[in-house]
């Protein structure tokens, strides 16, 4: 789906959204309050330029608007592999996306995520997944890492990780997947505008994918272990 498209559907009371080299930043109007938009377009990746112009776009908020929701509209193909991005420290400019949106979170910001195209890797791991809450369109393409990749740096046999895809969502790309392991709050079918405004009233700042995901049967051991070293730190202090 075209960003415009996306925008007009989510946003009918109105928005100023605008794209520059495949960014997008903005606000809208949804119900009573305006909230900040910001996110990728194009399948763009994830350079040095737009990790630091999302996290300028998400301190300006929090500076010129306190406690404005966020929604984080999520197309990219992941971080650039490019070496020029390498040498400047991506990593490092990713991470500072991430801990922006951490930090708008902790001020009382709401951050919402959506991956209305595709969603892959780094691209993905520091803006949708940062979210209180990540959504999606049904036909979004999400994979933290294809197959191929994974057989390369796992050196299990590609075979093998597509026979484990079959069953097990860990190993699987698409929306449902991870909705399954508790990476997504739900999948929005219809009346977007509605789903967004609901998304809003509702999210919270405290985590609970992995306590998703055991309720799914997606990820079935993360919740209980986050859990066991929870009640072992516990008794360690007492």
């Amino acid at each position: 789906m075209k960003w415009q498209t996306l925008a007009s559907t989510l946003f009918p009371e109105g928005h100023d959204i605008v794209e520059k080299d495949n960014f997008l930043r903005g606000t809208a109007q949804v119900g009573e309050q305006r909230i900040a938009i910001i996110g990728t377009t194009g399948h763009t990746s994830i350079g040095v330029e737009i990790a630091l112009a999302q996290a300028e776009a998400i301190l300006a908020t929090m500076r010129d608007f306190p406690g404005r929701s966020l929604v984080i509209l999520v197309d990219t193909q992941g971080q650039r592999l490019r070496h020029r991005d390498e040498m400047l420290g991506i990593n490092r400019y990713m991470a500072h996306l991430g801990k922006c949106i951490d930090l708008a979170r902790r001020h009382g910001h709401r951050v919402i995520g959506l991956v209305y195209d595709q969603a892959l890797s780094g691209g993905f791991i520091t803006s949708g997944l940062m979210a209180d809450a990540c959504y999606a369109l049904p036909d979004a393409e999400i994979r933290v890492m294809g197959l191929p990749a994974m057989a390369r740096i796992t050196k299990v046999p590609e075979e093998r990780l597509i026979e484990l895809a079959k069953s097990n969502p860990v190993f699987a790309p698409g929306a449902e997947n991870y909705l399954n392991m508790g990476g997504l709050e739900a999948i929005w079918h219809e009346n977007l505008a509605t789903c967004l405004a609901f998304a809003l009233q509702t999210s919270v700042s405290v985590d609970i994918r992995s306590q998703r995901g055991m309720e799914r049967g997606g990820r079935k051991m993360a919740y209980p272990v986050a859990q066991a070293v929870l009640g072992v730190n516990h008794v360690s202090k007492t």
